[in-house]
């Protein structure tokens, strides 16, 4: 067998863009349509189209391509649902500050239609760019099925999803209190949100009672709105204020009386204890309105300046002139107690930050607790699942608590809500909800009509996600075999905006749910802890990490550091582990494939294998289980541990070390040619193992193993514990490694050079474990660089030796002239104090009648061997440091 010539040296750049052309090339990641094998789907949580590759996107698709190469590997029909989110306000605000920057114009100049198609040029020439970023870490999407959120079918699938929802009276319009942004003139959904501590203050002021008793004061952190109040609330069980419930106030500034009501609600700590009712300005007091049928009174218009409901006084002014205006005039009228300094979080918008205004406006909204119940019966059910499962109560809580969703926004970029209104004035139609464009009232007949101006909630389309790229509202092949998918990869923020939504809509469009296993993935943060932001400019980017370290060096140290999807610390320094781990493993590739030349793949007689050859066997199924339990349960640095150790560790530092004698002994070739069959099966293995992980650098090994490039790593098989191997011979060796580390672990701790030979005396307890260790005599003297090896149950032991305790078999070092006596003294005293302690801590646990009766008594018979295992070892530790003291 000929090798395919590996570079002496790893270079990422030299394959990355290569291997991904080729796998495209050859259609590796394409759906099989009709699957000819249980499928297994994912859809990616569509980017922004506005977006760009960073950290939590690398994270979160590492991991969807880990799980879709491994099902693919197992046999899987694997689809990987690519596409991109058209991204409402992002989006539009790119085309506006585009049209202002090249044209010197806004939106409103050119017109509704115009800015779309500009937005539409924009995104044809952009709008791609983290797709393409995505192919930069490995991603294996289906990427001929690529989707976008405003392409013709998933609109199709928006129109049916709204007019099905209105027809189950599940959408409605009706006066609400949104967040709303001044700037962008829009409802925002809560997650457009930023929320940002500020420090401000908390106004004290006095409201005149009518009847002229005295004063009610009241505390807030917004005076301005006082000019919107329409009662004053306090709790019924305050005593300070139950005399004056029911009584009015004259309001400062107006000409209005207000009463006062006893609501529930209200914090009797916070402030005074009294809190002014502003129900078209805040919506906790949205709610104490409804509940006391108090008028809404909206003193704002829709970019925050002062309307006339406010007087003619402020009219006209913003939000923050208006407050400091009306705050002398109280100040003037002694109406103003004191201010107090207060830190509070304030909304933004979180596109252009502006501080969001909470609006009372005519929206489109969709009822949710009827969505809600079935949602929290499928995952009381089992069939929606979280991991970690922490996450279940995270989510169950807010649909127990789910407020109606507002959909509409005030913008032109999205779906235009389906709804038209008759402009007939004399018949009053209602309004026209269609799956189609009409181009007449139904109603009437009447040939002028107008399309509602909003556009949807861009999480609306996106919680179709999972059915409408698979054809949905069509009856589509690709539906029917991939629907429900499998596994969604997505991050905590969105559990509520998009998890919580795809779920509903699954189940009330679908009949199923969208998916069966939901992944939240850690946040990545900075090494001090923080969440990496442009305004921090503490972000890695993704791509200069690929430029230095390659994608496969991103993606292992990635999942290495993550933990049970815990959020994870990164600094650009600890990529340099994963990239150390692949030049680790091209190395040893590269003289595994110098070893395996001319290798005829002529299977040996198993009585052939070494003990050496058995035991890396042995330990590849083990690693082989490791991995795939892993991957299961989605305990990716798991699986990432589980390889490093085995790769680096077992594999390069012991077996490859190990087989090196059976490559140069030319006498023995059935020994080499054991060597060769066992060195090849577990590369071969290893490759395939971490492919998912790593699929550039595993590619690219294997195909030079097996001088093979007309083949993919990813059509072959994921490796399955197999019966390679005799376990008792696998002990011997693991025995003998044990023996080797002891005598190393010496060397070191004496400062007695690797290279130096030196001479050793193993001490066993029987003839034949004195047998079973003299077979591994040529492994425990080549790697623990021996001169001598003594293997005797009754050896003579010179006076001053340094010791170590392996099972029953004792490990002895003469140190006359190798070893400093001073240092082996004071290891063998903490050796001591160490083994006195864990024999005290077992001795307690086995004297505890309660532990003694209740536990297992497979567990009390370990804890007693174990603890006689102990007192050997000290009674060997104890002789030791005698000999040197005598």
């Amino acid at each position: 067998m000929t090798m395919k010539e590996m570079s002496k040296t790893y270079n990422p750049k030299d394959i990355e863009d290569q291997i991904y052309s080729y796998w495209m090339a050859q259609h590796c990641f394409a759906a099989p349509n009709p699957p000819k094998a249980d499928t297994y789907c994912i859809v990616i949580p569509p980017p922004n189209v506005t977006g760009a590759l960073h950290m939590g996107h690398a994270l979160n698709n590492t991991i969807q391509d880990i799980l879709t190469r491994w099902k693919r590997m197992s046999g899987y029909a694997t689809l990987w649902q690519p596409g991109t989110d058209h991204a409402g306000i992002a989006t539009q605000n790119v085309g506006e500050r585009e049209l202002l920057e090249t044209d010197g114009k806004k939106r409103q100049d050119i017109g509704r239609n115009a800015l779309i198609d500009r937005i539409w040029q924009w995104r044809e020439t952009y709008g791609d760019r983290i797709l393409n970023q995505l192919q930069c870490i490995g991603s294996s999407c289906d990427w001929s099925r690529t989707r976008f959120t405003l392409d013709d079918g998933l609109s199709k699938a928006v129109r049916e999803c709204f007019v099905s929802l209105y027809d189950q009276n599940l959408i409605y319009r009706g006066k609400y209190i949104v967040n709303w942004c001044p700037r962008c003139l829009t409802a925002l959904a809560d997650d457009e949100v930023d929320h940002v501590d500020e420090q401000s203050h908390l106004w004290h002021i006095n409201y005149p009672l009518s009847d002229g008793s005295g004063y009610i004061t009241v505390a807030t952190t917004r005076p301005e709105t006082l000019l919107g109040d329409t009662a004053v609330a306090v709790n019924p069980t305050d005593t300070r204020y139950t005399h004056l419930i029911g009584k009015t106030i004259d309001l400062p500034e107006t000409n209005r009386k207000i009463p006062i009501v006893a609501d529930d609600f209200v914090d009797m700590s916070f402030g005074t204890g009294a809190v002014k009712v502003t129900p078209a300005h805040d919506p906790n007091d949205f709610a104490i309105g409804e509940r006391h049928h108090l008028e809404k009174l909206c003193i704002m218009n829709e970019n925050a300046t002062m309307n006339a409901n406010a007087g003619s006084d402020y009219e006209g002014l913003d939000r923050l002139s208006c407050r400091k205006k009306l705050v002398e005039k109280l100040e003037s009228q002694s109406l103003l107690i004191k201010v107090d300094e207060h830190s509070h979080s304030v909304g933004h918008c979180y596109r252009c930050k502006t501080t969001i205004e909470p609006y009372l406006s005519d929206q489109w909204f969709v009822k949710m607790k009827p969505l809600a119940e079935k949602a929290i019966q499928a995952t009381t059910d089992n069939k929606v699942t979280f991991h970690p499962n922490r996450w279940n109560n995270f989510y169950l809580q807010w649909l127990e608590n789910v407020r109606d969703w507002c959909i509409s926004r005030q913008i032109w970029w999205g779906h235009r809500i389906p709804v038209w209104y008759c402009q007939n004035k004399d018949t009053h139609c209602p309004p026209i909800v269609m799956r189609d464009d009409p181009t007449s009232c139904p109603h009437c007949n009447h040939a002028i009509i107008t399309q509602d101006e909003d556009v949807l909630d861009t999480w609306f389309s996106s919680a179709l996600w999972p059915f409408s790229t698979l054809g949905w509202p069509e009856h589509t092949d690709m539906l029917s075999h991939y629907y429900p998918t499998n596994t969604l990869v997505t991050d905590r923020g969105i559990i509520y905006f998009w998890v919580a939504r795809m779920v509903m809509m699954g189940l009330n469009l679908m009949n199923d749910v969208p998916f069966t296993d939901v992944y939240i993935n850690g946040t990545i943060l900075d090494d001090q802890g923080r969440k990496m932001s442009k305004s921090l400019g503490n972000g890695i980017d993704p791509i200069d990490i690929i430029e230095r370290y390659g994608a496969d060096a991103m993606r292992f140290s990635l999942m290495l550091l993550s933990t049970d999807g815990q959020d994870l610390k990164l600094s650009e320094s600890k990529f340099e582990m994963g990239r150390n781990f692949c030049n680790k493993l091209w190395n040893a590739s590269r003289f595994a494939m110098h070893n395996l030349d001319n290798y005829t793949h002529q299977q040996p007689n198993l009585s052939t294998l070494s003990i050496a050859d058995h035991w890396v066997l042995d330990r590849f199924n083990q690693v082989v289980e490791d991995v795939t339990s892993a991957f299961t349960q989605y305990r990716f640095s798991v699986a990432a541990q589980s390889l490093y150790h085995f790769i680096w560790n077992e594999f390069c530092d012991w077996y490859l070390e190990a087989s090196k004698p059976h490559f140069r002994d030319d006498s023995n070739p059935s020994s080499r040619l054991a060597a060769q069959y066992t060195l090849y099966t577990v590369l071969d293995g290893i490759l395939k193992l971490a492919h998912p992980v790593m699929p550039f650098i595993t590619e690219a090994i294997w195909q030079s193993l097996h001088n093979n490039t007309d083949h993919s790593i990813m059509k072959e098989s994921f490796p399955v514990k197999q019966d390679l191997c005799d376990i008792e011979k696998a002990t011997q060796f693991m025995n003998a490694k044990d023996i080797i580390s002891a005598i190393r672990n010496i060397r070191g701790e004496n400062n007695v050079k690797p290279s130096q030979k030196i001479n050793a005396i193993l001490k066993t307890t029987t003839h034949n474990e004195s047998e079973l260790i003299a077979g591994a005599r040529s492994y425990i003297e080549n790697l623990a660089k021996l001169s001598t090896l003594n293997i005797d149950s009754h050896p003579d032991i010179p006076k001053h030796v340094a010791s170590a305790q392996i099972g029953t078999c004792e490990v002895h070092i003469p140190y006359e002239g190798l070893i400093d006596i001073h240092a082996e003294k004071a290891r063998l005293e903490k050796e001591i104090q160490k083994t006195t302690k864990d024999i005290e801590i077992i001795s307690r646990k086995l004297s505890n009648e309660s532990f003694v009766n209740k536990a297992p008594a497979a567990i009390v018979e370990r804890e007693k061997e174990k603890c006689e295992k102990e007192k050997i070892i000290l009674t060997t530790l104890q002789k030791s440091l005698e000999k040197l003291n005598s």
